[in-house]
């Protein structure tokens, strides 16, 4: 059993040790980050790439940012601003703390999904359990911290939510979780435990919408200055 858990345990660390030394190239391709994350842990037993953040800069030229944790076990690694192409960055937008990609024992999962959701089912990280709510999944003591390194808050993954989950797996679709009584999912960027986790992201979007407001303010009364007609009477010498 030890030597099981020291191959495994090694296995983790070639991986995150693999991702660090990818920090450091990654970008000089055309393709894009994440393929290159995935590429770079495709000899890694498992792990989960997390959307941590994004970001967009530049005044007249719009620049495009990711950023990325990957997560393996109770192991995990965030990664450096990484620059994406605007399609990668739309076509992402509204995946905000969600996995982008997950490898289990049954092979690459590609499909946008709660955190968490990849080890479900994995009866090496936990197990379902039987509570008040119905059938629930709960992990393992030495993977309690996955939680916290996943980025899934309290939330409690129920099987009911797991089926559906791996429906929309099975048609490709991305899943966004539960939604609570107002009708809003809990993840994804519009997500209800997004918006707990990931304050820093939504400060930052409120302090440029702020900035834009202002501008654009500043901008109009430059306008409306430079549009003043001289008042009647101003000198113009008519009907004199």
């Amino acid at each position: 059993m030890y030597q099981r858990t020291t191959r495994h345990n090694l296995s983790l660390n070639l991986g995150l040790i693999g991702a660090l030394l990818l920090l450091f190239t990654i970008g000089c391709s055309g393709t894009p980050p994440l393929e290159q994350l995935k590429t770079q842990l495709a000899s890694a037993p498992d792990y989960s790439i997390i959307f941590e953040d994004m970001q967009e800069s530049g005044t007249f030229v719009p620049i495009y940012y990711h950023k990325y944790r990957i997560v393996q076990g109770a192991r995990a690694v965030t990664t450096d601003w990484m620059k994406v192409s605007k399609s990668v960055y739309q076509s992402n937008e509204q995946f905000l703390g969600m996995t982008l990609a997950s490898k289990t024992a049954d092979g690459v999962d590609s499909t946008a999904k709660p955190p968490g959701y990849g080890y479900v089912g994995n009866s090496q990280y936990g197990s379902w359990q039987q509570g008040s709510g119905g059938s629930f999944w709960a992990f393992y003591g030495q993977y309690a911290l996955m939680s916290n390194l996943l980025g899934m808050g309290r939330g409690t993954i129920y099987q009911r939510n797991y089926d559906t989950y791996r429906t929309h797996r099975t048609q490709g679709r991305p899943y966004y979780g539960p939604k609570n009584k107002s009708g809003t999912h809990k993840y994804g960027t519009q997500g209800t435990v997004t918006k707990q986790t990931k304050s820093t992201f939504f400060d930052r979007r409120v302090a440029k919408d702020r900035m834009k407001r202002a501008s654009f303010q500043d901008k109009f009364k430059r306008r409306a200055g430079r549009s003043s007609f001289p008042s009647r009477g101003g000198g113009m010498g008519f009907g004199k």
